[in-house]
């Protein structure tokens, strides 16, 4: 029986990370795959020497050919520059589109049946350019972002109620940013709403901390960003792929006049299974929900003006 094969681009601290986290669920067998010589060769390495111990049986393997990735089942994308000093945030998108560009007609060509998991920021925009690159059908590209701002919502009111965050349940929709809306009113423990638990000064606390959960590490960290919950978010995404799990879930997918809004990756709940996107979910939301998730659509229509897509 042939087993799933997990294609991860990029072999920094995200997509490593990612390896790790699929190859310990035992996903299928994993390609880390990167630029640099020698990099994704001894990360896969590394792994496959955990493996005795965490008894975990699979293949992973480290390479710069894309031969090696063919016929992946699921192409997960961490590949991407940092902003470094005095690089505008356009010149990070503009550079990162190119790089994007690349890959995904890389995965287009050697595995045209894939479904790809993007992580690489800007997040929306990027798998944007990966399904325009790619051709691919909408169903077939996600980006990984609600899962992760989610899970952050999901940890500060576990922390703020001294709860299990097994019990806490949130939905988080738009872009990956800190334009993002985190549902207040959706969030529950248990089925219990937080509104009734916690105030609304401290709800509101609670949704800045979540909209600024990246920065709040990168700042803590002082060189690097997140690492261990974007490849966790990503891997999650992809075993619901792979299992058929239909997990209803927040992704950023592309709109075709859901919430109104047109032509744009975004997040929002979604169906995940052996289709991909094989549901966009829709919610009837407040007026103020409602202006907020168009203004973080309009954050997202920013970049890809600057992107001329």
């Amino acid at each position: 029986m042939r087993r799933n094969k997990i294609t991860i681009i990029g072999a920094g601290n995200v997509g490593a990370t990612a390896a790790h986290w699929a190859a310990s669920k035992e996903l299928g067998d994993v390609v880390l795959l990167d630029v640099a010589e020698g990099v994704p060769q001894g990360k896969a390495l590394d792994l496959m020497e955990a493996a005795p111990i965490e008894g975990f049986d699979c293949n992973i393997t480290g390479t710069n050919s894309y031969e090696d990735t063919a016929n992946s089942d699921v192409v997960i994308i961490t590949a991407g520059l940092a902003r470094k000093p005095g690089m505008s945030r356009d010149d990070l998108l503009l550079k990162n589109a190119d790089i994007i560009r690349g890959v995904s007609g890389q995965v287009a060509r050697y595995s045209p049946e894939a479904y790809i998991i993007m992580v690489s920021n800007p997040l929306d925009a990027m798998s944007h350019v990966a399904m325009k690159a790619t051709g691919f059908p909408k169903n077939r590209v996600v980006g990984m972002a609600g899962v992760l701002d989610a899970a952050r919502f999901r940890t500060f009111v576990a922390m703020e109620l001294n709860v299990s965050v097994e019990d806490v349940h949130a939905l988080v929709l738009g872009g990956h940013g800190d334009t993002m809306v985190p549902l207040a009113r959706l969030c529950n423990v248990s089925g219990v709403p937080i509104t009734n638990l916690i105030s609304k000064d401290r709800i509101d606390a609670i949704v800045e901390r979540t909209r600024n959960a990246g920065a709040e590490i990168v700042n803590l960290l002082k060189s690097g960003s997140a690492y261990y919950s974007p490849a966790a978010s990503a891997v999650q995404m992809a075993e619901a792929i792979l299992k058929d799990k239909k997990r209803v879930i927040p992704c950023a997918a592309y709109l075709e006049g859901e919430y109104g809004i047109k032509g744009l990756f975004v997040g929002v709940p979604v169906k995940l299974g052996a289709g991909g996107i094989e549901k966009i979910i829709e919610l009837e939301l407040t007026p103020h929900e409602m202006e907020e998730l168009n203004k973080s659509a309009k954050a997202v229509k920013g970049l890809m003006d600057v992107l001329k897509m």
